[in-house]
């Protein structure tokens, strides 16, 4: 995906704290939340969108529409030849025509069996690779996405936009289709059929089979709203229980099972109550569906003896008139089943729909300029930035750095420097003023390009269940060996991973769960130095790790600054005593600005900070000292 992620360099998405941001984001651009009640669409806005599924597979479709008429006429052959088998070879006993209606029988089943398997095939096979193709699509698109996307959709949400919801879109080009088309297809052929055997049976048949219609419109119009809250309820269920397995280490700690199985336990009675919804409705439609072949089962067995009596109908064509009676009805009752799911398929569409409709971030017209290789100068010229209206969080903010240097960011949490960090990646658009990159814009510039020069090492490292290998050149792929063990030497991978068995081929687990913190720090920073950025952004990277990991660290963080130019946010103050420029942040204001001396001999907030931490560090909370044992030392 686009964008910065945990991970510690300049791909993934998400990641950096956000203490001082609420919960939604409603700032300049809005983003959806998928959960979120939505006025019903019309079938009429989806008809475009299934338009543009099929017009791709249109030759295709036209093929199996003629093979799918030669299996449905084919599948009549059997029920036209009972009236000749019972008139002609049964009654009037002419036993020459037997092996002719037999030939026929059989060459009509072997035409019916050679077209359905190659309609399944077909169909299948597509829809299938329907489904891939979307999944591919959507999964791309919402990498794209701006942060706030995220911020307003659980993790869950978006797994079953891209896994679920198009599972029935299959149909719409699939067997759904198939047996919906083959089904009318049939009952048009037997229809006109039994209308040439008896016109008054066939028309009061009619009549009460457009009167079951009617009632499955019905049906179907209210079981659709029912798919479509169904599908928002599995994904928060599903987006709650991803958030459980995740953070089980914490359940577990405060004894939580039994309150997340109560969550869960009400998000699956709330699935329940929809799915019994559904099947009451299906139920319904079944309910009418048996009702009215009764009705016209009897009703033609009423008639059609009458008429026997009459000398209007032989028993072969009352038979024959049956069979195709019943080739008629089952498929109209077979569109219950099928009604329900392209019904379903339509409900996956819309969903799908919403997620496509997202402007990514790249989209916006005025982001047109591709920026070349980044020097480094950073510029805030007069920014101020609100994720709610009238809620500034920051209140013009100017500040430069020049290419190589280091800026620090020191502040009380929820004063805005996480907010300045979002700006400089490109996560937000600043209300007003402007954050320049090189003298341009960064509203203006393609963040893809802008990003690829961009890395971040956090606090909380984000690693992939993979190798220490592929977790190193995940940003950069197509690295060679060499350079990546350099990059691990650097950052002192070498010193744990070639202690394991497997080496760099270990496995690290989910979210890098079989290394320590220290260990997963130097993995990222390894990785953030293969990335090779231009700017490069710490988040309090090593304010969680004990002396000895944070010495170890250091020395790959000092190699990993040197000549670029890097923002530290760190709440160990002594640790960026050596930045070039240390800016005081306070309720979204710069308090105070300069090197460590110049503000420490100023007295004011800074030297509150810097004395306060000093004496904690004393204490209880830390070893005697710890903090002042290791300083940045690289500088441009």
């Amino acid at each position: 995906m686009a964008g910065l992620g945990s991970s510690g360099l300049g791909r993934g998405s998400g990641g950096l704290r956000s203490a001082e941001r609420p919960s939604r984001n409603t700032s300049k651009a809005l983003s959806a939340d998928l959960t979120a009640k939505r006025p019903k669409p019309k079938l009429s806005d989806i008809l475009p969108e299934i338009w543009v599924l099929i017009k791709p597979r249109l030759w295709l479709l036209s093929g199996c529409f003629l093979l799918m008429i030669v299996n449905r006429a084919s599948s009549l052959v059997l029920p036209a030849l009972s009236r000749p088998l019972i008139d002609k070879v049964m009654n009037a006993k002419d036993i020459s025509l037997l092996p002719m209606i037999v030939g026929a029988a059989v060459a009509a089943t072997i035409l019916q069996g050679g077209t359905s398997y190659a309609l399944t095939q077909l169909l299948s096979k597509s829809g299938q690779r329907l489904i891939t193709d979307i999944r591919k699509q959507v999964q791309q698109h919402i990498g794209q996405l701006p942060v706030a996307f995220y911020d307003e959709n659980r993790t869950g949400t978006l797994v079953a936009r891209i896994m679920n919801d198009v599972e029935g879109i299959r149909n719409l080009v699939g067997t759904g289709v198939v047996d919906f088309v083959g089904g009318v297809l049939t009952a048009i052929f037997a229809f006109v059929w039994l209308l040439h055997i008896s016109v008054k049976m066939t028309l009061l048949t009619f009549v009460i089979l457009l009167i079951f219609g009617a009632i499955l419109q019905y049906a179907f119009k209210t079981i659709r709203p029912i798919f479509r809250e169904r599908a928002k309820i599995s994904s928060e269920v599903s987006g709650r229980l991803t958030e459980s397995l995740g953070g089980v280490r914490v359940i577990k700690g405060y004894h939580a099972e039994a309150n997340e199985a109560n969550v869960f336990a009400a998000g699956a009675e709330r699935l329940l109550r929809n799915v019994i919804s559904s099947i009451t409705a299906q139920s319904f439609m079944g309910l009418a569906a048996t009702a009215a072949q009764g009705i016209v089962t009897a009703l033609v067995m009423f008639i059609g003896a009458h008429e026997h009596y009459a000398d209007k109908l032989t028993v072969g064509q009352y038979f024959s008139y049956v069979m195709f009676l019943v080739f008629m009805i089952a498929p109209l009752i077979q569109l219950v089943s099928v009604g329900t799911q392209l019904t379903e398929a339509v409900a996956g569409l819309d969903r799908t729909r919403e997620v496509l409709a997202e402007r990514q971030e790249d989209a916006d017209p005025l982001r047109s300029h591709e920026i070349g290789v980044v020097s480094g100068d950073v510029r805030f010229d007069d920014v101020s930035f609100s994720y709610v209206d009238d809620k500034p969080v920051l209140h013009n903010i100017n500040f430069e750095s020049k290419p190589g240097t280091v800026t620090a960011l020191v502040g009380s949490s929820g004063s805005g420097k996480s907010t300045i960090i979002s700006l400089i990646c490109g996560f937000h658009t600043a209300q007003s003023g402007a954050v320049l990159i090189d003298g341009h814009d960064l509203a203006t510039l393609k963040l893809s390009s802008f990003r690829s020069q961009l890395g971040v090492v956090l606090q909380e490292t984000f690693l992939f269940d993979g190798t220490i290998r592929e977790n190193v050149k995940f940003s950069r792929p197509e690295a060679t060996e060499e350079e990546c063990l350099k990059a691990c030497s650097i950052a002192r991978v070498d010193e744990f991973a070639e202690r394991f068995p497997e080496g760099y081929d270990t496995i690290v687990g989910e979210r890098g769960v079989k290394l320590s913190g220290g260990q997963r720090q130097r993995i990222s920073i390894a990785r953030a130095i293969l990335a090779d950025p231009r700017i490069l952004i710490l988040d309090e990277a090593t304010s969680s790790l004990d002396s000895e990991s944070e010495a170890l660290i250091q020395h790959g963080l000092s190699y990993l600054m040197q000549g670029r130019t890097t923002f530290v946010i760190a709440h160990r103050l002594s640790t960026i005593r050596r930045a070039d420029q240390i800016l005081v942040i306070e309720q979204g204001r710069i308090l105070e600005r300069g090197t460590h001396d110049e503000l420490y001999k100023l007295g004011g907030r800074y030297y509150d900070l810097y004395t306060q931490q000093h004496g904690l560090e004393t204490n209880l909370f830390l070893a005697p000292g710890e903090g002042d044992k290791v300083e940045l030392t690289a500088k441009a």
